[in-house]
């Protein structure tokens, strides 16, 4: 018994071993005309196995070009298109840049350094105490997602006060907002579409 594995790889796989047989047989014809009937049909058939993909942008032309790849760019014919060049199959991708900011949190995350530097811009205030309540609370959710252990208001001011480097406290305004906003949050319907409505008729 023969099994797969023990045959040719195949540089397609996605269309299968009769297909890759049938793009063997055409290398094998010897009229040009013939091996180019031969080409056709086989791209018709590769079209049909994926009908969903007729109206995306250069299909056939994706179709001719994995011809030629299949075919080890050995299949003298007469492409409709400038295939795939053999040399740019393997070439790799350059390097994306990637930031290389330090993050002294990381359960924060650079949004909420960011977030500190501009609250620590804004002056005493109604505006500034609401931001910083903000910033404590999301810092709470983020780091609950990331740790297990229970976490106070004494541990979010020590770390707010570590990342604005002393210039952000949580003081009785703030926590009184914090509360507040946490209250509001619990208190909300769970899912309003739930909710009855009484019509009069």
């Amino acid at each position: 018994m023969e099994y797969n594995t023990q045959k040719m790889r195949m540089p397609l796989p996605e269309y299968g071993r009769s297909i890759q047989n049938m793009v063997n047989y055409a290398l094998t014809i010897e009229d040009r005309s013939e091996r180019q009937r031969c080409a056709n049909t086989i791209i018709d058939i590769m079209g049909n196995m994926f009908p969903h993909l007729r109206d995306v942008p250069d299909f056939k032309h994706k179709l001719w070009d994995h011809l030629a790849i299949m075919s080890d760019f050995k299949l003298d014919i007469d492409y409709p298109y400038e295939i795939v060049r053999e040399d740019n199959l393997h070439t790799r991708p350059s390097v994306l840049p990637y930031p290389q900011t330090r993050i002294r949190f990381r359960h924060y995350g650079k949004t909420i350094e960011k977030l500190i530097s501009e609250a620590d811009k804004l002056e005493d205030g109604d505006e500034k105490n609401h931001l910083v309540a903000l910033i404590a609370n999301h810092m709470k959710k983020s780091y609950t997602t990331w740790n297990r252990d229970s976490i106070d208001d004494e541990k979010i001011d020590n770390d707010l006060r570590d990342l604005s480097r002393g210039t952000l406290r949580l003081n009785d305004a703030i926590l009184k907002i914090m509360n507040a906003r946490v209250s509001q949050y619990q208190n909300r319907p769970k899912n309003r579409n739930n909710q009855r409505r009484n019509y009069k008729h």
